[in-house]
Parts: C-alpha cells; structure tokens; sequence
C-alpha cells in the first residue's frame, strides 16, 4: 500500500516542552516549513537575549523561524496564507491563536497539551496537576478551537506521578509521550483515519499560569499541601522560605510520619542531614534540597554545615 503524500506542516512551539514533538517531526516523513516561536527575551541573572528552545532546533535543521509580536499582524498572516500549510501542529507555544489563523491550514490545527482533558485546560497544566496532588495525568492531542483547550480529541496518553516527582520531571516524560503520539496523529491525518472524540462536558477544570507570589507559601498549610507546592513550582518560581534570617528557595521536601506539638513554621529538627519543620496540621515536612539566594542549589547537610539552625528558630514565607 502506498503512504498518503507527506504534509506540509506549520508548526507552533516555544519552550523545551515543545521540542521533542519538533524534532520527532522533523524526523518524519512530513515537511516542517516553518517554526513559529514567541520573540527571544532576555534571560538568566545577565538578563542576555537567548533563543527560544524551538528556534534552537529549527536553526540547526535550517527550518525558517518566525517570531511575531503579534499573531494578528498583517504581515505575518500574508506570510502564513503564502506558506500554505496542510496542518498546523501547536506545543506550548505560549499565546490563544486567532481564529483567522486557525482557518489557514486546510486540515486545521492540533494541539499537544500536557493534561488528560478536560481537566487542566490552560497554561499549566503540569503544574497544577501536581499541586493538587493527582496521582496521574498525561498528555491529549486534540483540535486546536476558538474556546481554550476545548477541541475535539483524538488520542490521549496517560502517566501516574509519583508521591516526590516534580512538575519538571513529569513534564519532560509527558513531552516524550505527546511527541510520539503527535506525530501517530499527523500521519493518520495524512491518511484520512484521524478520529475525533468530543471532550466530556464533566471535569472541566482550568490551569491557570504560575504567579510569582504564589513563591510565598504558609506554613500554617498542611504539610502535603507545602509538599505539593513544593513540588509543582519547579522550575519557576519555587517555593521561597525565610529561615533564621536568609531566603531560601526549597527544591526538594519530604514527608514524613512524624508529629509535633509545635507551632506551624517551627523548625524542629536541625542536625546532620535532617532539616525538619512543622506545618500547620502538626505533620513534620523534611527539607532535602534548598539554594540560599544568589547561592547554588544544596542538600540540607551541606545547608548545615556552614550554618547554625537551632530548633525552634521559624521558618516564614519569603
């Protein structure tokens, strides 16, 4: 049997999240020809112009990138009607796409968004999959619509998350598994088996974008509650501690199945490699991996080492 002709494919993408379903397209047999990104911004504390992740790899494969300011400007919406694309493939790339846009590719858009929808539509979803605490979630390719994330979907992947993964973790794992299945999707498009399944009207939940002030976590919260926050603002903007005086931002905690009497944010333990709090249900929360601000990133021991912690000593929102 002969394969259905190649497609000609837009694609839309800006942060690591959506390079592995770049590059497994461009190891393809489709033509990606064209990498549309969001513009550079600067970076890092040198606060330097760096390339997206995108443009990175569409420059070394020699694939035109364009950055508009704008999706709606004039100029860029003549250059994507001239381009011509069979199929429009979206992976993060960060901004709502216009519906005179979405109208261009004759076989439309599809999108790889990082939840098992319903729940999750939004710009987060990782992230808040894991503050709330879910115990699994996964990857939808669905038909990029007007509404947010409400298309039509065609095939989802799912992944559990372990009780101490991060949302960095589970996203590099569902960004290989959504590439897989993207590009399964382009090629049953190709061949006119694609099949659409309408999203349940149930479960709808919505993820929102990450805020720097939610860094300033309570410790009157319950400590599965900091554990997930913990967990779930990673890598931007962590969760921020003041500890005996210095900022601190927690990389990695534990729980564990110790209680104490103690008031929420109390340090109750400060020795060796145990650097221990209690939160505001009285459960005790072990800090493993802090980075002291302007510092690098260490372990509680190494945190210890070349400071004094006396129990007893609180440990606040910074």
């Amino acid at each position: 049997m002969v394969d259905p002709p190649a497609l000609r494919v837009a694609y839309f993408g800006t942060p690591a999240f959506a390079v592995p379903t770049l590059e497994a397209l461009i190891a393809s047999r489709h033509d990606v020809a064209v990498v549309v990104s969001q513009p550079d911004r600067p970076k890092g504390r040198g606060h330097h112009t760096a390339p997206t992740a995108t443009k990175e790899v569409a420059v070394a494969h020699g694939i035109p990138v364009w950055q508009p300011e704008r999706l709606r400007d004039e100029a860029f919406m003549r250059q994507m009607i001239g381009l011509a694309p069979d199929l429009g493939v979206v992976a993060a790339y960060g901004k709502l796409l216009p519906e005179a846009l979405l109208a261009i590719p004759r076989l439309g858009m599809i999108n790889v968004h990082g939840s098992i929808l319903p729940r999750w539509r939004g710009a987060a979803p990782v992230h808040r999959a894991v503050i709330a605490g879910d115990h699994e979630t996964g990857v939808t390719i669905m038909r990029v619509v007007k509404e947010l994330d409400a298309g039509a979907m065609f095939v989802i992947g799912r992944r559990p998350i372990g009780p101490d993964e991060t949302s960095v973790e589970v996203e590099r794992d569902i960004a290989m598994l959504g590439a897989r299945l993207a590009v399964s999707i382009v090629d049953a498009l190709a061949g006119g088996r694609a099949v659409e399944t309408p999203q349940p009207a149930e479960g709808v939940t919505y993820a929102a974008k990450l805020a720097k002030t939610e860094s300033a976590v309570s410790w009157t919260d319950a400590a599965v509650r900091i554990h997930n926050l913990v967990r779930g603002l990673q890598p931007w903007p962590l969760v921020a501690a003041r500890l005996a005086g210095e900022r601190v931002l927690i990389h990695r905690t534990a729980l564990t199945a110790d209680r104490s009497d103690a008031a929420a944010g109390t340090v109750v333990r400060a020795e060796g490699d145990r650097l221990e709090a209690v939160a505001g249900d009285g459960a005790v929360i072990r800090i493993l991996e802090l980075q002291p601000e302007g510092r690098r990133v260490m372990t509680a021991r190494d945190f210890l080492a070349s400071r004094r912690i006396e129990p007893g000593s609180a440990i606040a929102p910074a």
